[in-house]
């Protein structure tokens, strides 16, 4: 079989770069919404309450934007995200990934024109809804089709594509919000139509990008999903790895309820993890800060354009270190970026809320070295949490279910991540209003907490093929290991079988 009845080496990259897009769709929302609700024109809009109380000569400085209307408007969006997933886990197993991705932009689409028309509260809650359903489709599609279309000892490199296309969303979304914030009265209209760039992008390569072979052949698609495969991985010799997913699809098919499954002890190991990796991965803290970040340097003591100039400073570290996780995650394995990063994490934070407390009182601001340092501090977070917890939040869930629960346990990994999302962004301000400075000593203790997860119940999933992990992995780990046979179907023994078919 000659080269020209494969993928080219250029198109696979592409299709895993076109489907990575959907990431950007996420990480422009992250960062466009707290340099949106800085901006006056916005707030006058809007928000007038706002806009008058930040306007006073001495606002408390822990206070200033403590608002539950402007709270609302960059939440609504993960709520109504959380619910959208689960109608994405349907689409998923019964359509594929590809069409998931489809419908992903046209709801990004529709709640961008929304957004960037609006004339009142209203239409701008809508069009976030609408931007909701979109990030829901997304993220529940785009890391599974990266984790499925990968080799096995890239997996984790092409997976983390998707966080990078989220960091590069943020960096966009800082940059536009700077030069946005001076044109006058109609810069936040911009800011948030922009959002359309990469919905658009998605739309046009989702018609060009192949299904994943696992999708295809879930569907009943063998042979179909056998020349995929042959055509992704440039080589006839697939036959392991058609076994692994053909294995897999025959027993997915046998289970008529994938919820009642993910209720099965079988199935609580990948579950328990896929969910608290979402939900550790918010209380980081890392979406208090990259959400109001232009509201933070605000605190510390610069002025708006200085802000959100620092917050592009902290765009372009968290791009960065996420290329630093894409060279290391196949080589140093999971675990060892989780532990190292929360120890860096938990350093920095604890070091910001002491400064702080002992600095930043209610009214004033800090002196120029301190609001340096506390810039500093925070880009070493940004920096350890770009390599670790930010990738590699989605992409544990991603390879850690099995092919009969993988939409709709991941579906659940994504909604938590949702909730929690909208837990963080609805109340961070009052947790800043009445904390202060002790809302980093909050998010440093969790650090704590999900340091001790990882030790003792995060199992190493470095080049275990995506299909062949309940045996290699949650069968082999001294905690998760008596959930694996419990169930009343013969799961176990169907890896088991499946497993030693495929190595011998």
């Amino acid at each position: 079989m000659g080269d020209k009845e494969f993928y080219s080496k250029p198109f696979v990259v592409l299709c895993w770069l076109i489907a990575a897009v959907g990431g950007l769709m996420f990480g422009y929302d992250i960062g466009i919404s707290g340099g949106v609700t800085a901006m006056d024109d916005f707030l006058l809009k809007f928000f007038p309450t706002v806009y008058a109380k930040k306007k006073l000569a001495k606002e408390n400085n822990y206070c200033k934007f403590n608002d539950q209307r402007v709270q609302l408007f960059t939440s609504s969006l993960y709520l109504a995200a959380l619910i959208a997933t689960f109608f994405a886990s349907k689409v998923c197993s019964k359509f594929g990934r590809k069409r998931t991705m489809l419908v992903a932009s046209c709801f990004m689409l529709a709640g961008v024109i929304l957004n960037a028309a609006a004339s009142n509260l209203v239409m701008l809650i809508i069009g976030r809804i609408l931007l909701g359903c979109g990030v829901g489709f997304g993220n529940e599609s785009v890391p599974l089709f990266l984790s499925e279309i990968a080799p096995v000892k890239y997996r984790g490199a092409v997976n983390i594509l998707f966080q990078l296309y989220v960091t590069i969303g943020i960096l966009c979304a800082n940059i536009v919000n700077y030069f946005a914030a001076e044109l006058h009265p109609w810069g936040w209209r911009l800011a948030l139509g922009l959002a359309g760039v990469p919905a658009l992008m998605l739309l046009l390569g989702s018609f060009v990008i192949p299904e994943t072979p696992t999708s295809l052949i879930e569907q009943g698609y063998l042979d179909k999903g056998r020349v995929v495969l042959e055509k992704i991985r440039r080589t006839k010799n697939v036959d392991d790895e058609y076994n692994q997913i053909v294995n897999a699809s025959q027993f997915a098919i046998q289970i008529k309820s994938p919820f009642k499954k993910l209720a099965q002890p079988s199935s609580r190991p990948p579950l328990v993890i896929g969910i608290l990796m979402q939900v550790f991965q918010q209380f980081t803290g890392i979406n208090a800060i990259m959400f109001y970040a232009p509201v933070l340097f605000q605190t510390v003591g610069f002025k708006n354009d200085a802000s959100l100039l620092s917050a592009v400073i902290i765009g372009l570290v968290n791009v960065f270190s996420t290329l630093v996780s894409i060279k290391t995650v196949d080589k140093f394995g999971r675990r060892a970026l989780l532990l190292q990063a929360c120890c860096q994490m938990f350093i920095t934070q604890t070091i910001i809320g002491v400064i702080l407390t002992i600095k930043l009182k209610a009214t004033g601001s800090l002196g120029r070295g301190e609001a340096i340092l506390v810039v500093l501090l925070v880009c070493l977070y940004v920096m350890s949490f770009a390599w670790s917890w930010g990738p590699l939040g989605w992409l544990i869930p991603s390879e850690t279910f099995p092919l009969e629960t993988r939409t709709t346990g991941f579906a659940f990994a994504v909604s938590s991540n949702m909730l929690f999302t909208f837990i963080i962004a609805q109340a961070f301000l009052s947790m800043l209003c009445h904390l202060q400075a002790g809302i980093f000593f909050f998010f440093a203790a969790w650090i704590l907490v999900m340091g001790l997860f990882v030790i003792f119940f995060l199992p190493e999933t470095k080049n275990v093929p995506i299909d062949d992990v309940i045996e290699r992995v949650w069968k082999q780990h001294w905690f998760w290991k008596k959930y694996m046979d419990c169930d009343d179907d013969d799961i176990g023994q169907h890896y088991a079988n499946s497993s030693k078919q495929d190595h011998v």
